[in-house]
């Protein structure tokens, strides 16, 4: 049966399929993680997410692909054999991009190579360490303090070797050439908001567009690893010059299945269409009760898409922002921190942003003056105190329909949401009452 968070269970499900992977920016997890949302977005006729894959050291701007890191296995032991931590048991206790080590040490040395969250001391942080070859372990500050003076093997099973970046692509044609873009990330380990939510929504996303019998846009999907990926992407082929052709709005999805906050990060002027048309969302979505982040506190892959030279109308949609919420990059970013809920909220405002847009038209009345709506059935045809008030969005959307005014600025003006005015505009066009200029 349905009910009103199906697709938000759905999501979660999805998930929680490719939670456990130890993801990094290249690797068997991005592809385990591609593959999975690969089969998602085909199932009952969906659409094909293509996977590409980038050979390390290709030039990708200022920036070169790196080497591909492959990690089997990752532990301390102490000297009776007990592995005080393990990657098996959770996979933030690498370094990401660890290089390989089988040493005996003692704690002093031991502790060089570890690293904690000392402000949230019982969580295990994330940790990477893309660009300069190192190896480490996180655990929890307070199972640090507890570890006993003695001598400890560190092992880490990997390497890092000459392969591929990997990311994941579908374009859905419209009726026209203008793109609305999305993107989001699949770099990540076993982290729920900040690295499945994304992914999980987008996949949705994906299957909603493509059930439509026609759009106006093209839509253009990736995932992508974050930074690395979205450089490497707008660099190969003529993608940059076309994107910055095409592209009227986008949007970077992070960290979108929690139920604390809603929040957009605005591109770097504030000023595009995709800026216009989220605000406009989140302001009758949420009554006002969303959260605004300046381009000054950027941090995903939005910095890429709005770089200088680059400058592409992107912003990127939240709920809880990166950065702001204290489960962030750390162990307690997991499963029970995101809900069914938190992906339906996160989907119904990016549907109601994929129909605003599709639907933003200037519009202008055919008829001169106030038209007669009665006789065609757009009006009560008894007029008593009070009866006025259902028809009111109806008539206020006639009054700014002018040619100069789109629809996101009537929504503005008049106090109603896009996903309202939408029908309206249905009636009045089957009464040929309105057109679009």
């Amino acid at each position: 049966m349905y009910t009103r968070i199906e697709k938000g269970w759905s999501m979660y499900q999805l998930a929680q399929k490719i939670f456990p992977y130890c993801r990094s920016i290249t690797g068997q997890g991005v592809r385990d993680t591609l593959q999975d949302l690969k089969e998602y977005i085909k199932k009952d006729n969906g659409p094909q997410l293509q996977i590409h894959s980038i050979p390390s050291g290709t030039p990708v701007f200022d920036w070169t692909v790196p080497k591909e890191w492959e990690i089997r296995a990752a532990y301390i032991e102490d000297e009776s054999g007990n592995h005080i931590i393990d990657m098996e048991e959770n996979n933030l206790h690498v370094m990401g991009y660890s290089t390989p080590v089988d040493e005996w040490v003692e704690l002093d040395e031991l502790k060089k190579h570890i690293f904690t969250q000392p402000d949230q001391p019982d969580v295990v942080p994330y940790v990477t360490s893309y660009y300069k070859e190192r190896y480490g372990f996180c655990m929890s500050a307070r199972q640090l303090e507890q570890i006993p003076e003695g001598r400890y093997h560190m092992q880490i099973d990997s390497r890092l070797f000459d392969g591929v970046l990997n990311y994941g692509e579908i374009v859905i044609p419209g009726d026209t050439d203008q793109e609305i873009f999305f993107s989001t990330y699949i770099c990540h380990p076993s982290m729920a908001n900040n690295e499945c939510s994304g992914p999980a929504l987008l996949a949705e996303l994906v299957r909603y567009v493509a059930s439509f019998d026609k759009r106006k846009y093209t839509y253009r999907f990736i995932f992508i690893p974050e930074t690395i990926g979205s450089i490497t992407y707008m660099s190969i082929s003529d993608h940059l010059q076309h994107m910055k052709d095409h592209i009227i709005a986008g949007f970077n999805l992070s960290c979108v299945g929690d139920d604390r906050d809603y929040s957009i990060v605005e591109s770097r002027y504030a000023d595009t269409l995709a800026d216009k048309v989220l605000k406009n969302v989140l302001k009758f979505y949420t009554k006002d009760k969303y959260s605004t982040y300046s381009f000054l506190q950027r941090g995903s892959d939005e910095r890429q898409y709005n770089a200088p030279g680059i400058e592409l109308p992107v912003v990127c949609f939240c709920r809880s922002k990166f950065g702001e919420y204290p489960e962030y990059h750390t162990s307690s970013d997991n499963m029970g921190l995101v809900s069914p809920a938190g992906f339906q909220g996160s989907y119904e405002v990016m549907t109601q942003v994929i129909q605003a847009l599709e639907y933003n038209e200037k519009y202008q009345m055919t008829v001169l003056g106030e038209p007669q709506l009665g006789k065609r059935g757009l009006y009560p045809t008894i007029s008593q105190k009070g009866g006025y008030d259902a028809i009111k969005s109806m008539t206020d959307l006639i009054t700014y329909a002018d040619g100069k005014n789109d629809l996101l600025d009537i929504s503005e003006r008049i106090h109603v949401p896009v996903a309202e005015l939408i029908p309206i505009i249905w009636r009045l066009q089957e009464n040929k009452l309105m057109t679009i200029i």
